[in-house]
């Protein structure tokens, strides 16, 4: 199982889950030009990509959708929530789903999980390996971890997880008290903070990628990000590789083995 962060951040989000047989994009936040020049980075044919599911209809999720769809044929997985409130998704054929359903693709099963967060219907996803049981998540967007999202993620070998800012930061920033509040609430983002007691919650000896998405570029940095998932994480099980997305580069593979297997990582930036 690999994973591919294209982007992640205010400006655009899309992650690609691989397991050597099928493809799956969760989100497609950048234009279908951008698209095809990320994928392209990591030697991905976007004609390869079997479907995109959608976690919720938020621009910076959901804005490059339709027209990527269109023009290399995706299929389209997403809430009806989310196709309701989504501005591109009206002229795809979009296959709905209630959140909690779990979605079949050829050799690889996506597990979706309601999130707390102020868009319609918004959902994390869990793909499994169907082979092998390698298992790979993705949770942006988060306001508050819930009982059955930290479930879902247990024994997750890849975690993308939102650590979208420092507290301290957010308050200094340049967001009036209204947009700091809506951030900081229960369906906004998680803070370095919070995602750290999340990360220590999922934690376990098999978890071998913790990946830090969505950082705030008014709000955070990469070093306090890591360094507060560090501390967080200094006395748990966990023994695998911490690492920040980015806003401007393509991260990964951030690669799984097998269950119990070792871990490999491959470095790629634009």
């Amino acid at each position: 199982m690999k994973v591919w962060v294209l982007g992640s951040g205010s400006r655009g989000n899309a992650t690609v889950i691989d397991n050597g047989t099928t493809r799956v994009l969760v989100d497609a936040g950048f234009s279908s030009r951008e698209l095809k020049r990320r994928l392209a980075a990591a030697s991905i044919r976007p004609e390869s990509i079997e479907g995109v599911v959608v976690t919720h209809e938020h621009g910076d999720h959901a804005c490059g959708v339709g027209r990527a769809a269109r023009r290399w044929g995706w299929t389209v997985h997403a809430t009806r929530g989310t196709v309701e409130n989504a501005v591109d998704l009206d002229a795809v054929d979009v296959r709905t789903f209630t959140s909690g359903t779990t979605l079949s693709f050829a050799t690889m099963s996506v597990l979706t999980v309601p999130t707390s967060h102020d868009a319609t219907d918004p959902v994390a996803v869990v793909a499994t390996d169907t082979a092998s049981g390698a298992r790979a998540a993705v949770v942006l967007d988060l306001g508050r971890m819930t009982v059955p999202l930290r479930n879902a993620l247990r024994d997750v070998e890849v975690l993308v997880l939102e650590s979208n800012h420092d507290e301290q930061l957010l308050a200094l920033g340049p967001y009036p008290i209204s947009v700091q509040r809506r951030i900081a609430s229960i369906t906004g983002h998680l803070s370095n903070r919070e995602a750290g007691r999340v990360a220590r919650a999922c934690a376990h000896s098999g978890l071998q990628h913790l990946v830090l998405a969505h950082l705030s570029e008014q709000c955070n940095t990469p070093d306090h990000a890591l360094a507060t998932a560090s501390a967080a994480l200094a006395r748990s099980r966990f023994r695998g590789h911490l690492s920040a997305s980015h806003q401007d580069s393509v991260c990964g593979a951030f690669v799984a083995s097998r269950r119990g297997g070792r871990t490999v990582q491959l470095a790629l930036a634009l």
